[in-house]
């Protein structure tokens, strides 16, 4: 946008040489009509002088939509028309004397004006354009500051459910069974145990004879072999009619 107004404002410079060359000529031709004397050069020049100050008065202040616009406008254009019609007549009598015949000298002063009528509108235009990008290019800063400074609407984080991560979870406890104690057979039972074996048949005062223990610690060992020993060849001690008598 900047771009843009940068090269409206060249257009416009060249537009206002334009202008001011289609001023000088109609100066020009005023003066020279006019007779030798400074007061009436003056009050020739007057007219064109106006119109050139009246262009630019309204290519460069902005006007307000109303009456007061429009009284504006319609002062420039009385201006411009009181200009236009005495710049001609001068032009015309200019061109006869220097040498202008026929309808060249009336068509000549066409041009000049003309190109002054043009060269000022476009004048307003560009002007136009360039307030308005201009108002444009200053409310876009001030709209986005204050969008800005509009509170924001506030939002409530929302707690997230804790995630635990693998390697922090606990492994479950393991329950310890506790190993089954195994009473070590006393000395006794292994000698009864081994003369059981030798002599699978012997009574059970004999085994306890040879093992060297009591009759009732030979019967107990030997029955503690009849339910623990998984062995097809435990020994089983015979009851004899003796064990009774002891």
């Amino acid at each position: 946008m900047a771009s843009e107004i940068t090269r409206l404002k060249r257009i416009g410079w060249g537009v206002r040489a334009v202008f001011a060359l289609g001023i000088a000529a109609s100066l020009a031709g005023n003066v020279l009509h006019a007779t030798d004397n400074v007061i009436s050069q003056a009050i020739s020049a007057w007219s064109p002088l106006a119109l050139l100050l009246a262009v630019e008065l309204i290519s460069r202040i902005p006007g307000l939509r109303g009456k007061l616009s429009a009284v504006r406008f319609g002062a420039t254009a009385v201006i411009a028309g009181i200009a236009a019609w005495v710049s001609y007549w001068h032009m015309v009598g200019v061109a006869i004397r220097y040498g202008e015949a026929g309808s060249s000298a009336y068509l000549l002063p066409f041009s000049v004006d003309g190109l002054i009528v043009v060269a000022s509108i476009s004048l307003v235009e560009v002007g136009a354009r360039i307030r308005a990008l201009t108002d444009n290019t200053m409310t876009a800063p001030a709209a986005a500051v204050s969008a800005v400074s509009e509170p924001a609407e506030t939002v409530t984080d929302v707690p997230a459910d804790p995630v635990v991560a693998v390697d922090e979870v606990a492994p479950a406890p393991v329950k310890k069974v506790p190993a089954k104690r195994v009473t070590p057979r006393p000395v006794s039972a292994a000698k009864v145990a081994k003369v059981a074996a030798k002599m699978p048949d012997a009574p059970v005062s004999q085994i306890a004879e040879k093992a060297g223990v009591s009759v009732s610690t030979a019967r107990r060992h030997l029955a503690a072999l009849r339910v623990t020993d998984a062995s097809p060849t435990a020994p089983v001690a015979a009851e004899t009619p003796t064990l009774a008598a002891a």
